[in-house]
């Protein structure tokens, strides 16, 4: 794990500051893991203990996985990379222009296929659950959920599905109205790419 810290402070990819998180809330650290996946080989590095586990589980017979798909924007390179370290197809869901997340450009699943979700970060699984719906409202099922970093908060509601962080890590984060660098007057910035 201190080896996924060193990529993300070696990248850029760990950030400090006042942030708008994608699901709304307020944060002190953002991760920006697209700084780290510009890099085929540290993205690599960063997701083979990930993959390393899920093979484990694999071979033990506790998962069955057809296909890896992410969100769009952050999940499609985790998912890509994940896909590729473990031999399966690998695509992405992505938001219509309601902001409905869906598949398009061709992608399918079929009525059973298990799926693992690919992500950049978690931090409330909003993303993971849109994309979820999508595949499930299609006849496959969900069963496992893979990221770069998990950043739920202590007492988040828990993820149904069996969990492969690369980085598990406690960062604060609050609501909008709890917010303790909004009550010093520090603006936000909002880097994500989900319009709230």
């Amino acid at each position: 794990m201190s080896d996924i810290v060193s990529l993300l402070k070696e990248t850029g990819a760990m950030l400090e500051g006042h942030f708008l998180l994608t699901s709304g809330r307020h944060s002190d650290r953002y991760f920006q893991c697209a700084k780290l996946l510009r890099y085929p080989d540290k993205s690599a590095v960063a997701l083979e203990g990930v993959a390393r586990r899920i093979k484990v589980d694999i071979d033990a017979g506790k998962l069955s996985i057809d296909a890896v798909v992410g969100p769009a924007m952050g999940g499609i390179i985790v998912a890509y990379e994940l896909g590729r370290q473990l031999g399966l197809p690998a695509f992405f869901t992505e938001r219509d222009d309601n902001g409905v997340m869906c598949l398009r450009r061709g992608f399918s699943v079929e009525q059973g296929q298990q799926i693992l979700i690919a992500e950049d970060v978690v931090t409330t699984g909003k993303s993971s659950g849109e994309c979820a719906a999508a595949l499930d409202a299609l006849g496959a099922q969900v069963v496992a959920l893979a990221c770069l970093v998990d950043r739920r908060a202590e007492g988040a509601e828990d993820v149904i599905w069996p969990m492969y962080p690369a980085l598990r890590v406690q960062v604060e984060n609050w609501d909008a109205n709890a917010c303790k660098l909004c009550k010093k007057g520090i603006p936000t910035v909002k880097p994500g790419s989900r319009k709230i």
